[in-house]
């Protein structure tokens, strides 16, 4: 899986482009290019099946804004948390990691669908997820996720990700259309529907329904 660590830079490059085009709103500013690179390496504004404009770039980066506001919630419960010993048992680390899962569920009580797959973020990973399935290995992708991809999963955002379903593969070429997440963070599909996973708390942080595409 792909991680992008907690950089602030992409979101830089975003606020930059996002600004110069506030400047000069008579003239609308060219796309940029589509990549062959990872948005990991990629600038902020580019994917592998860009190019974004000034819309989706903004779109996205309200959506990184969010990712690392709940990054920062994360560390800071999981700072709280009582130390694990080094040779710690299953039954220690299942504890540790259900009341991880309280503090978060507590810390977002009022938390929604949509609080960080913003409705405009979701329209432009609907779309870049589509451009992707619609490629010659499409069929191909699809598979490799429904090969165990769980279909009766009910969704609520603070949800817990039941202990007896099977986690879903993610191709890279999925991956790499999408903005980069933390370490604890991980993308999902569940059914047709995109979760973002905190799998240290085990819970469903937001979801985007029907963004795989049929």
């Amino acid at each position: 899986m792909l991680h992008a660590g907690r950089s602030v830079g992409g979101l830089l490059a975003i606020a930059a482009l996002i600004s110069t085009a506030g400047c000069n709103r008579s003239e609308k500013p060219p796309d940029p290019p589509a990549t062959t690179e990872t948005p990991t390496f990629a600038p902020a504004t580019e994917r592998v099946v860009g190019p974004l404009n000034d819309a989706d770039a903004a779109a996205l980066a309200t959506m990184n804004d969010r990712i690392k506001s709940y990054i920062d919630l994360h560390d800071e419960i999981e700072g709280r948390l009582p130390k694990l010993p080094t040779e710690a048992t299953p039954q220690q680390i299942d504890t540790n990691q259900r009341r991880f899962e309280e503090l978060i569920r507590a810390a977002r009580a009022n938390a929604k669908q949509g609080d960080i797959f913003t409705p405009d973020a979701q329209v432009v990973i609907k779309r870049l997820l589509a451009t992707v399935f619609a490629g010659p290995d499409g069929k191909q992708l699809k598979s490799s996720i429904f090969d165990e991809n769980p279909v009766a999963v009910k969704l609520a955002v603070n949800g817990r990700y039941p202990d007896d379903v099977p986690i879903t593969t993610m191709p890279p070429e999925v991956l790499q259309t999408l903005p980069a997440l933390s370490e604890d963070l991980e993308y999902r599909f569940i059914n047709d529907n995109l979760i973002i996973l905190d799998s240290h708390a085990h819970v469903i942080a937001d979801f985007i329904e029907d963004a795989l595409p049929k």
